[in-house]
């Protein structure tokens, strides 16, 4: 194979409230906790089983942070789309320690608020699309753009007078 695809998907609830820190230059810094759960039937027992996975996401398109602070909140289930990074940090104790993190850089990764209005941790049932591609979502991908043109998804009927003839 001549490339490599570092490339993550996940579909989940915010775990906790997003964490928003400033770098010294003001840029934002999202920290997301989201769960995804697996569920199956025990052959064994035959009784329902359940495991739940933490995923840390970290978000520094300065957009898609904005859209995480304003309308992002325990309980709010998500699309995130990013890639894997490991990183090496020492804590107060001297030790390095290593964290692996989704993180949605700043001209890659999409996020889209998955619930409706007033469910879970709220949103409009939709994000932003920046750049043309019907998605529905936040994207802030180059390549993947298609579709019509995209917009602000409008909750439900919009008060315009549209004089816009197509």
């Amino acid at each position: 194979m001549a490339g490599s695809v570092n490339k993550v998907i996940l579909i989940g609830n915010l775990g906790r409230d997003p964490e928003v820190r400033h770098t010294q230059d003001g840029s934002p810094i999202v920290q997301l906790s989201i769960a995804t759960s697996d569920t199956w039937k025990d052959r064994a027992t035959g009784e329902r089983r359940e495991r739940t996975e933490w995923h840390r996401v970290v978000i520094f398109n300065e957009h898609l942070c904005k859209v995480a602070e304003n309308y992002l909140k325990k309980g709010s289930k998500v699309y995130v789309e990013g890639s894997l990074q490991t990183r090496k940090w020492t804590d107060n104790a001297g030790v390095e320690k290593y964290t692996t993190e989704v993180v949605l850089q700043r001209f890659n990764g999409e996020l889209t608020m998955l619930d409706g209005r007033g469910e879970g941790g709220g949103g409009d049932g939709g994000g932003f699309n920046q750049d043309g591609g019907g998605s529905g979502g936040f994207n802030q991908g180059g390549g993947s753009g298609g579709g019509g043109g995209g917009s602000a998804p409008s909750g439900g009927g919009s008060g315009f007078d549209d004089e816009i003839p197509f």
